[in-house]
Order: C-alpha cells, then structure tokens, then sequence
C-alpha cells in the first residue's frame, strides 16, 4: 500500500504515513464493503484549505462577476453568465468537494495519482479557468465582487494544494 498523499509505501496495517504523517485509511480485503464513515481528522490542513477554497469559488459562481452602467442603469451577470465555460468549474468545485467527503469518509481504490496530485491537479485547472474568465470581461463591462471572491478563492485551493 501507498501513502495517499506523497506515495511512499507503507505496511498495509499502518494508520499513518511515516515520511509525512498523513493519516490512512485501512484498506479492506478485496470483495468487502465498507460503510462510510466521515472523520475529519484524516483530512490534513492543506485538504481543509482546499475545501475552504473551493466552497468559496462555488458561491462564487452565483455571485456578480460583472456589471455594466449606462445612464444611470445597471445590469449585472454572475459567474455562470458571463462565461458558460466556468459551468467546468461549477463541476470540478462539486467533483473536489465529493472527493474530500469520500476520502475522509471511507478508503478510496487505489488509482495512479497521488491523494496531493490528484488535488493539485483539479484545483489548478481550476485555476486557470477561472483566472481566464477575470481576465476576459465581456464588452465594456467592469468587474464585481463574485469576479474577485473567485480569484481569491482559485487562488487559495491552488496554494493549499501545492503547499503539501
């Protein structure tokens, strides 16, 4: 068995990585099931702040991102709106919350990615979407809160991804 956030192998009955201290699931035999059980404490700070990350660029996305005032008239478009291609990050938000849930609530299959690849992976393409989308304004419109709420919080998933 590997360690689910650096790879390094562990015994199959240990609770925690020796190298970098991440708490482990124990694996059941082939053929069983388990029942879910959530337990924060497998998730370290670095998944915290992800998750903290990428709940904020979810509200995000309902939130004003742009606005435009003509004559005293103002229109505003959230997220989703302005850019149907951040609908991707709406699904990668949903999809890394899923995977934090399940991997603090029940052993995983073993995959090729590490726990802290398969992370950085989706919380930078996340990322660069949503940086993508600030800077790409529609027409003569000006940024709103949800814009920068957004990128603050692409930002914040990214760095508690990569800081492991």
């Amino acid at each position: 068995m590997n360690c689910t956030a650096c790879g390094n192998p562990v015994p199959a009955d240990t609770t925690s990585c020796p190298r970098c201290g991440t708490a482990l699931a124990l694996r059941a035999p082939a053929g069983t099931t388990t029942a879910f059980r959530f337990d924060a404490s497998r998730l370290t700070s670095a998944d915290r702040l992800i998750g903290v990350g990428t709940l904020a660029l979810l509200i995000s996305l309902f939130l004003p991102w742009y606005g435009v005032t003509v004559l005293g008239f103002s229109a505003q478009a959230d997220g989703l709106t302005g850019h149907g291609y951040l609908y991707v990050v709406l699904i990668i938000c949903l999809a890394i919350a899923g995977y934090l849930v399940a991997y603090a609530g029940m052993p995983l299959p073993a995959i090729p990615l590490t726990h802290r690849q398969r992370l950085l992976a989706a919380t930078g393409l996340n990322g660069v979407i949503v940086l993508l989308a600030f800077l790409v304004k529609p027409g003569d419109s000006g940024w709103r809160f949800g814009a920068f709420l957004g990128l603050l919080a692409a930002i914040v998933a990214v760095v508690g991804a990569a800081r492991a």
